[in-house]
Formats: C-alpha cells, structure tokens, sequence
C-alpha cells in the first residue's frame, strides 16, 4: 500500500512538479514544438506548366500577386526548343538542351538505334549528360525531396532525392501540396531543405482551349493560384520560412486547324523518318534518300522554316547535340507540322515549341521569401539563370552552368 502510494506521488510530480511536464498532453507537445524552433529557411522551386508571364494580369491570382508584390517577377525566356522537357530540364541543371542532352519531348540517340526517349523514359542513359540540382544537393548532404519534375524518378549511379514520388498525373494538386507540407512536418534532421513542386494543369487546360481568357483555362489558374496559397499559409502556421522560386517552363499561343502544314504535301512521308511532328518537326533521312529530303525541305516554305543540324540560327544555341534531329522544321508562331492531324485538334487550342524569343513564348518567373528583397519587375532573362539562383538559397555549391546569378544579385538580400 504504502509502495504504491510513493508511485502516486512520484508519478504526480513528475506529470505537475517539472516544468517539462507540467499541464501538457501529446498533441500539445506537438504543436509546441512545431511552433518553439527555430527553423531555417527552406527553398521550394514551382512549376507552373505553361504558365504564361500575362495570366498574372487577369485578376485571378490574388496568391501568386502577394508574392510578387513582396519579391520580385517578370517575363523569362525559355530555351529552344521551347518544349516542357528541354525547359524543365535546363531549370534544374542551368544548361541548355544542346548542353544537357534532353532536346526534346521526343528524342532519338545514334547510340541506342531502334530506341525513342519519350516523356515517360526513365533509363538514365538518356537523362545522363548533366546533373540535376537535387543529385549535386545530396553529393553535399543537403536533403531534397522533389514532388514531380521531369527527371526527378531517374537513378544516378545509386543516387536519387531523399524523397520522390513517381508522376501521376492523376494526383490532384491539393495531395501534391499536402505532401510537401507533410516532408516539411519532418524534425530538422530529416526535413528537406529543397523542395520541388510541379502542376501540370494549367499547361493542359492551355492546350484544350488555347490561351486566351475562358471559363476553363482560367479555372486551371485559379486552383493552382490557390493551392500555391495554402501551401504558404499552411507553412506560416508551421512558422517555417521559405524562399519560393516560381517558374513555368514556356507560354503559350494559338493553334487552329486553319493553320495546319501537312507534310505529305512536301515529300512521301516513306522517303524519310520523322522523329517528331506538331509545333516543330523532326526529320532524319532514310539510307540513301539524304539529298532528296534536303531538295525537299531545305527550300522555302509559305510559313515554315527549316535547316539542316548545322545551320540552324545560332541565336537557338542548338544543334550541337547529336540528339538534334538532321532536319529542324519551324513553323510561323501559331502554325503546326503534321504527317497526321491529331483527333483532338478540331477547334482553336493552344501549342509551345516555336522561337524561344517569340512574346507568346515567354515564361514566367517570381521569387520571394527571406533572402529576396521586394522590388520592380525583372527585365527579360534567360531561364539558364535560375539554376544559379536556386543552388544560391538552398546552400548548393553549383556546377559549371551556361547561366550566372548576374540577373538575380541587386534583388538578393545580404
């Protein structure tokens, strides 16, 4: 009796006598020590596919306006060829698609023959030709967790983000929030420190319905507008400052089945491979048929330019690459190359992969957080740039880039 009395008292003290215990319960220990650290600052890189730099003048994106107004923003040009893969890619290694070897949404290699990288390709062969972000991050023991990005399930040589999810383009936007909300839960020795994040939804509703003002397209803005908004706010209430860089890869302008190139019209399509159609073409020669599909295609054409690897404009800084098909075919801005139409393409839509330098081509950028000081908006910049920026705020020590933090420095904080 007396024994189990002394284990009463004792028990009572420690749960009323010590300070650590005193009036507590589970949840509430939680939440005290969510709130009570001190935490660093942590950096999450957006992806807004096909989001174009005037969808932020259309009064529907009161959350990507407030962190423009407290950062900075502005037009961004993309790299040619102005597709999401080249685009995604060269965000996250600072190097062009002639540079880090993904020049395409779709690809060949002479040394894998028979072989097509398409966007669900995940054999590192393809993706090896530079290293993303995240890897270099974790050679520096700098923890990364990437929700979605092109290239982000590849291995390197055994090496992958501390976290990763396979793309699902089936997972809302709200569940791709939630879980980068939940890494940020995590205790400090296992909470990421950069963070990627990729919508695609605004990119399709872009190509559906083209990029003017509708009900639909702006839906799209809308929800990712808001999500973007909970993310914040959900992580204020952690009190866990962040530095976001918010990118799209390329804008968008409109198609319509009046603005169509049939390549049929130009050569029988067995007299030649094509690695590619629709915003661009692709071309490689069959044996032997090398002159004739050069007589074919390299002569002038009503809305269409082409060039063969070599002669491509060099303002395009691409052609280097071996992946590069033999013959580039670029449509006038608005216009498509086919040897079939799509289904789909009935009615005024939406397209990318034209001049990187094109208005409608333009990209969309903003950062803010901690390290950004507020100001104007940015001047015209390559996205080769962001790498540098990104590499900065999370404590990357970069690799050697085609781009600089030249555009970024007068905004970045001491």
């Amino acid at each position: 009796m007396i024994k189990t009395l002394c284990s009463m008292i004792l028990s009572a003290f420690l749960l009323t006598g010590n300070p650590a215990y005193a009036g507590t319960t589970p949840e509430q220990d939680d939440q005290h020590t969510e709130k009570s650290e001190l935490r660093a600052p942590v950096t999450i890189l957006i992806s807004i596919d096909g989001f174009r730099p005037d969808y932020l003048e259309r009064g529907i994106t009161p959350n990507l306006s407030a962190l423009a107004a407290s950062g900075v923003y502005g037009p961004m040009r993309p790299s040619f060829p102005s597709k999401t893969f080249p685009n995604h890619w060269t965000l996250v290694t600072g190097k062009t698609p002639d540079h880090h070897g993904i020049v395409g949404n779709t690809m060949e290699d002479s040394q894998r023959p028979g072989e097509v990288f398409r966007m669900a390709t995940k054999d590192p062969f393809w993706w090896s030709q530079a290293e993303p972000i995240w890897i270099t991050a974790e050679k520096q023991d700098v923890r990364t967790a990437t929700m979605f990005w092109p290239g982000s399930e590849v291995d390197f040589n055994g090496i992958r983000p501390a976290d990763w999810w396979p793309f699902n383009e089936k997972l809302s936007n709200d569940r791709r929030v939630n879980a980068v909300v939940d890494w940020m839960r995590r205790p400090a020795d296992i909470r990421p420190k950069l963070v990627t994040l990729y919508f695609d939804t605004v990119d399709t509703a872009g190509h559906y319905h083209g990029p003017a003002p509708s009900e639909k397209l702006h839906a799209a803005i809308s929800a990712v507008d808001f999500e973007i908004g909970r993310l914040k706010q959900q992580l204020d209430a952690l009190e866990q400052p962040v530095n976001f860089v918010i990118a799209s890869d390329h804008g968008m302008t409109e198609t319509a089945p009046d603005r169509i190139i049939h390549l049929d019209k130009i050569m029988a399509r067995d007299q030649y491979h094509m690695v590619e159609d629709g915003n661009y073409a692709g071309l490689e020669p069959l044996e032997g048929k090398e002159a004739a599909l050069r007589a074919a295609f390299l002569r002038p054409h009503e809305n269409m330019e082409c060039w063969d690897r070599e002669n491509i404009p060099a303002d395009f800084a691409y052609g280097k690459n071996a992946r590069v098909p033999s013959i580039l075919c670029l449509p006038k801005i608005g216009w498509v190359v086919y040897q079939d139409v799509p289904e789909w393409m009935t009615g005024i839509g939406g397209g990318h992969g034209y001049d990187h330098r094109a208005p409608d081509m333009m990209a969309f950028f903003l950062a803010s957080g901690p390290a950004i000081s507020a100001g104007d908006q940015l001047p015209v910049f390559d996205n080769v740039n962001v790498y540098s920026l990104v590499a900065k705020l999370a404590g990357i020590k970069p690799l050697a880039s085609d781009g600089s933090l030249a555009p970024f420095e007068p905004s970045l904080k001491p």
